[in-house]
């Protein structure tokens, strides 16, 4: 009976602490309303428009806005009330709501980009894509899409007071975009396939350095370089060697120390700003509570909390690594052939017997027609000498069928002129019909 009743309670909690986080954004303070007081007719309206945006009833939010723009077009309330339209769409929400507050956010940078609220628009942007973000085993596209908005609010606001709440949404976006890494390496790691595995534990540490689990992604794939043998052994060395490094207050620290000195490589000093950063994260990093842990597994948002507060976030896009298992390309000036290799199909398939002369292969993209050509272009003295040659063999070849046809005349006159001086005379003719007897 107890257990029942503390279900039910915990039920109640859940449910009041839902319902208070979705009707109290509805009912929020506006962000940016005009204290200025006045009795004109578009700034009554504005103040309408703003009472029905705090109270939740957008739509005629919207109409009233709409009301001001097209009667007022004058008005200095104009920029003002564009951007209220949008901040009603992305307070109505979902996915419907989000798309529209993009487009009117956009619309309000393009014509007013000049205005401070254009910093907040743009910032605006990043937020509602990255208050769409699925969990790290889910769909990235809302992440990548906030990524690239905040890298824009830094890139073309740098002085805007928006720039550190981009840069820390940067940060939380990273350690979802390395958690779905970790996962996925951690499977080949469970799979046994080594080159795979080490490949993504360290391409996501040098892509993502202030994910919070980046010195057991360092050691892992020490690990998995150790597995594979001498030719994974200095990978693995300077693996372990930024764990010891960068990452000085981690667990896998002085292992790292041990297994650099077992395999006679040098161990590097601590750095000393990374000292500090790690110190300044343990202090000031939040743990999510008893309520939101139990109720994670209900929210699509991912969990942040373990997300670095300090440090500059990643500005470049991911660089894809090859595993070590994979050949590598040979280095400009080595041995050995360096160009691209194209096969391309002949457009007449009757004119090729054999599979080998369907496909014509060209090298560094020029067609073997293309480079006769280049030549006979480069050495214009070859080509003309040949046409001539090529016209003197047609003239010799025509000469020699002449000849032969006029000895074969001449054979067969001779055979005829010997038959008759042998004798054979022609046959002689019949004798006439003497007609009827009397």
């Amino acid at each position: 009976m107890t257990v029942w009743l503390k279900s039910i309670r915990g039920a109640a909690v859940m449910a009041a602490v839902m319902a208070a986080s979705s009707c109290g954004f509805h009912h929020a303070k506006y962000e940016n309303p005009i204290t200025k007081d006045t009795q004109q007719p578009d700034k009554a309206l504005y103040d309408k428009a703003i009472n029905d945006l705090q109270k939740g009833r957008f739509e005629l939010t919207r109409l009233t806005l709409n009301t001001l723009i097209n009667t007022y077009e004058s008005s200095e309330y104009l920029a003002k009330a564009k951007l209220a339209i949008a901040d009603s769409w992305y307070r109505e929400g979902g996915v419907s709501g989000f798309a529209q507050a993009e487009a009117e956010y956009k619309d309000f940078e393009l014509f007013y980009p000049t205005m401070p609220e254009a910093a907040e628009s743009q910032y605006k942007i990043c937020k509602l894509h990255f208050e769409q973000m699925s969990k790290p085993d889910r769909d990235t596209q809302q992440a990548l899409r906030s990524e690239q908005e905040c890298k824009q609010l830094v890139l073309q606001y740098p002085n805007s007071k928006f720039v550190p709440e981009a840069e820390q949404l940067l940060r939380n976006i990273d350690e979802i975009m390395a958690e779905g890494e970790m996962r996925s390496a951690t499977f080949y790691y469970s799979k046994g396939s080594r080159a795979a595995a080490a490949n993504r534990f360290i391409g996501l540490v040098d892509q993502y350095p202030l994910y919070s689990r980046a010195d057991e992604a360092l050691w892992k794939g020490a690990d998995e370089y150790l597995g594979l043998g001498t030719r994974g052994r200095p990978r693995a060395g300077v693996a372990l060697q930024r764990i010891v490094r960068d990452y000085p207050l981690s667990i896998y620290a002085e292992q790292a120390k041990k297994k650099l000195r077992e395999l006679e490589l040098g161990v590097p000093e601590a750095d000393p700003a990374a000292v500090a950063r790690m110190k300044y994260e343990q202090e000031n990093r939040t743990k999510p509570g008893a309520i939101r842990s139990a109720t994670g597994f209900l929210r699509p948002m991912p969990d942040v909390s373990m997300a670095a507060k300090t440090g500059s976030p990643a500005m470049t896009a991911p660089k894809q690594n090859i595993p070590l298992n994979v050949p590598q390309p040979l280095q400009s000036g080595a041995a050995g052939f360096q160009g691209d290799v194209t096969v391309a199909p002949v457009t007449n398939a009757s004119t090729s017997a054999t599979p080998a002369a369907a496909a014509t292969a060209s090298i560094d993209g020029a067609k073997p027609q293309a480079a006769d050509a280049a030549k006979a272009t480069a050495d214009p003295s070859k080509s003309d000498s040949a046409k001539p040659d090529s016209a003197s063999t047609n003239s010799k070849d025509k000469k020699k069928a002449d000849k032969k046809k006029a000895d074969k005349k001449d054979t067969k006159k001779d055979d005829k002129d010997q038959k008759q001086d042998q004798g054979q005379t022609p046959s002689p003719a019949p004798a006439p019909d003497p007609g009827p007897k009397p």
